[in-house]
């Protein structure tokens, strides 16, 4: 097969950001490389971590994975002063709840939060997932070491945790492990509802499925690029937000697709040798992941995965056919490019969790004229707010290039702007230049607008 090799080929020209911080470059050049396969070796050897596994053993299947997680998340807690609240979060499954349930089981995920300073109730999470599969997803004691699906996401998680847990942020940080992925998405599903049960305020949820596979079935080897999943708008827009589309636009701009947007921007500033891709898919071709579940319940999720999959590594009993290896080993996973996409996740987590909460009701007006107008309501009590951004594009165009900030105001006009040609979103801006999400226009004013 011939191969097409993209590697360390990207020069990076792009200076720094106006929000670009000192802190953040720190952090990239924390995360450990060796840290990372120590903990994914680790993961793999566990023979089988399929959700309705072993739980009783101390070296084999699910239950002692979940274990040694909880166990390196106390252990990052001890080192931070006991700054993560670390827990499990179960739920209880029956043959009843899905054709891939073999046996009642509890799927239990494996929680460490990192309170906020100033807005402890408002959560941005990262996840990898815990359990893994071979051929059979009913097979439950056969081997299924899940190297890169997905003890890479779940080792970077534990690695972001190590390294962020050393700072302070105003948001608070989850580091999650979940469970029971290729049975049903049944982990994201518990703790997303146990999230709305306790009326937590989700900013995104970064969801790592495989992320240390760079040669991909197709023949490239890339160790740059990677994939953001998001999808365009929420499953719980209302009918009248799904109708005011028709007419205002914004089939690309929901909640989920502005998170990837962020991470896309904050990677290009902090690591622009790295190429992110906005897929505008909410998984692979008819597959899932477990930010769905999230997005279920109307919460801001992505993917975040390598470029280019092997298909002989995925959900592959361990065996060679016709010379041909198949399996989800050690031998498949980059653990340099894994310690990239960490990279990736933590600068994502630490500039969202140091950025101010996003304006609220944010309206547009400006149809048949030569101005655009927008309205929001401003964030209060909080002295470190800067102001606010308004930021627009092409319709056509896939990322927000343009921007203008406007002043600690609740209102602005753009003159000469004809609205019809542009899309239009607005953020919160602090003193030290870190940036809330952006913010779609909600709905149209409908009364006199007196610009301040």
């Amino acid at each position: 097969m011939k191969k097409i090799v993209y590697l360390s080929l990207f020069v990076s020209s792009i200076g720094l950001s106006q929000n670009a911080d000192a802190k953040i470059y720190d952090i990239v050049e924390k995360i450990s490389e060796e840290r990372i396969k120590k903990d994914i070796i680790k993961l793999a050897d566990f023979g089988t971590r399929n959700t309705f596994s072993d739980t009783v053993s101390n070296t084999r299947g699910i239950g002692a994975a979940r274990r040694w997680i909880k166990s390196e998340f106390d252990l990052i807690s001890k080192d931070c002063k006991n700054c993560l609240d670390v827990f499990y979060q179960k739920d209880f499954v029956t043959t009843n709840d899905g054709e891939r349930v073999p046996k009642d089981t509890w799927i239990v995920n494996v929680a460490a939060i990192q309170k906020g300073t100033k807005y402890p109730n408002r959560f941005i999470i990262m996840t990898g997932d815990i359990d893994s599969r071979n051929s059979d997803t009913m097979d439950f004691t056969t081997d299924a070491p899940g190297a890169n699906d997905n003890a890479s996401g779940m080792a970077g998680t534990i690695e972001a945790a190590r390294v962020l847990s050393q700072y302070k942020f105003e948001n608070s940080i989850i580091y999650l492990g979940l469970s029971g992925e290729e049975q049903g998405l049944f982990g994201g599903k518990g703790f997303a509802e146990y999230a709305k049960k306790n009326n937590w305020e989700i900013i995104g949820v970064l969801n790592n499925d495989m992320i240390g596979n760079i040669e991909g079935i197709d023949g490239v080897i890339d160790n740059r690029t990677f994939r953001i999943f998001s999808e365009p708008t929420a499953p719980t827009d209302t009918e009248k937000e799904i109708n005011n589309r028709r007419f205002y636009g914004g089939e690309v701009d929901g909640i989920s697709r502005q998170l990837a947007r962020y991470i896309h921007k904050q990677t290009l500033t902090y690591m622009p040798e790295m190429n992110p891709m906005l897929i505008y898919r909410l998984d692979r071709f008819g597959r899932g992941g477990h930010h769905r579940p999230f997005n279920d319940l109307g919460f801001a999720g992505v993917r975040i995965m390598e470029a280019h999959e092997n298909y002989n590594r995925q959900h592959q009993n361990l065996r060679t056919e016709n010379g041909i290896k198949y399996g989800d080993v050690l031998e498949g996973v980059n653990f340099e490019y894994v310690k990239k996409l960490t990279g990736v996740n933590s600068v994502a987590l630490a500039t969202l969790a140091s950025a101010p909460p996003a304006p609220k009701n944010v309206l547009i007006g400006g149809a048949v004229e030569a101005s655009v107008k927008l309205k929001w309501d401003k964030i209060e009590n909080d002295d470190q707010i800067l102001g606010y951004k308004i930021y627009w594009r092409l319709t056509t165009d896939f990322q927000w290039n343009n921007s203008r900030f406007v002043g600690n105001v609740d209102n602005y006009m753009l003159k000469n702007f004809v609205i019809d040609n542009y899309y239009f979103g607005v953020a919160t801006v602090y003193k030290n230049g870190f940036e809330s999400m952006v913010v779609f226009p909600k709905d149209i004013i409908r009364t006199t607008f007196k610009r301040k």
